[in-house]
């Protein structure tokens, strides 16, 4: 049975899933079983449904998410542009996969649609789809602007806490103010590509490393012992996130002035971060969604679920929308838009992959 892919859309972006997405879950899992279909949420929220052919074949998997940022954002038409939260991110991508997969004829192998709860936040969801699924190829649903996304840069959050002694105000000079290392922290972490990074990736450009909030103080009349400056990091192959918070710890201890500590952790270490990924481009899977949509081969602007997958199958990030146009950022932003016939090409894009791929 198909599904109305339009109303799905409207429905989806109607539906908050910022703070928690089981509204969004029910309505996932009711579209499905409304279908024909016997979706099941596993042990840490995602739906997964599968469908088989006759014969034994490839194992695809299409795999998008739940949630969005904050905040929520009502629906909203005109014309051929929908706005609201998740409409590009990733509701749009998501409105496709659903009538790709109850569209597609199957004739062998199994296609599967999985869907993660907590992309945006901690990602123990798609983590746990790509040691259990045992995919042969991957789409993921993220707004590519239906290009074929076949790379993108990880992102790692981490702290630097510079601990120096606390003291009286009035006599500063006593202890070791933890915010006067704040500067030289700072310079030091936009030195740290030049001197410690490696070389511009071909495809996916260069590292970034931001500095994006400060803590600490307490007491007007104390002099602080420590100061934390957190900091979001897009990698490029070959840094891996255990290599490059080594590396930066070597690297701050010598540049800190000296009386200060100073300790790098991950922001999140109980959960994973998304690595880099880079997918051969010569597979059956890059050729076939090139062909059926005739978007650029590129990488992708963003972190995304991926990273997981790649290292077990060929993976590529495709769908509807836009991260930013000319007049500046789509997703995750207060504009954040969708054009319908895009939703409609992506799905009609995915559907026919699926046919060439596993009929």
């Amino acid at each position: 049975m198909m599904v109305d892919l339009e109303r799905f859309h409207r429905e989806a972006i109607a539906t908050p899933s910022h703070q928690d997405v089981g509204e969004m879950r029910s309505l996932l899992v009711d579209t499905l079983s409304d279908a024909g279909y016997e979706p099941e949420v596993d042990t840490v929220g995602c739906v997964v449904v599968t469908r088989s052919g006759e014969s034994a074949g490839p194992h695809l998997v299409l795999n998008t998410h739940l949630d969005t940022v904050p905040p929520h954002i009502p629906y909203e038409r005109d014309g051929n542009v929908v706005r609201g939260r998740g409409s590009c991110d990733a509701k749009g991508p998501m409105a496709a996969f659903i009538d790709a997969f109850c569209a597609a004829s199957l004739d062998r192998g199994k296609l599967t649609l999985a869907v993660s709860p907590d992309e945006e936040t901690s990602q123990f969801g798609g983590e746990h789809l790509a040691e259990t699924l045992s995919p042969d190829g991957v789409i993921v649903g993220e707004p590519t602007g239906l290009d074929v996304c076949v790379a993108a840069r990880g992102s790692f959050g981490g702290h630097v806490t510079l601990i120096g002694q606390s003291a009286h105000a009035s006599d500063p000079e006593s202890g070791q103010n933890s915010i006067n290392a704040v500067g030289p922290l700072v310079e030091a972490l936009a030195r740290f590509d030049e001197e410690c990074s490696p070389d511009d990736h071909q495809l996916l450009g260069a590292p970034v490393l931001s500095p994006t909030r400060i803590d600490g103080g307490g007491p007007l009349n104390q002099i602080p012992a420590e100061c934390t400056v957190s900091f979001d990091r897009r990698s490029v192959p070959p840094e891996t996130s255990d290599g490059f918070f080594a590396a930066l710890r070597r690297y701050l201890q010598r540049e800190i002035p000296d009386g200060y500590e100073v300790a790098v952790e991950p922001a999140y270490p109980e959960s994973p971060d998304p690595e880099a990924f880079l997918a051969n481009q010569d597979t059956e899977l890059v050729r076939t969604l090139v062909e059926m949509s005739g978007g650029e081969v590129r990488a992708f602007g963003a972190a995304t679920e991926a990273s997981y997958f790649a290292p077990h199958a060929p993976t590529v990030v495709f769908g509807p929308g836009e991260l930013s146009d000319t007049d500046g950022p789509v997703a995750h932003s207060d504009r954040e838009y969708v054009r319908v016939s895009d939703v409609g090409a992506a799905a009609t894009t995915v559907t026919e992959s699926i046919e060439k791929l596993l009929n």
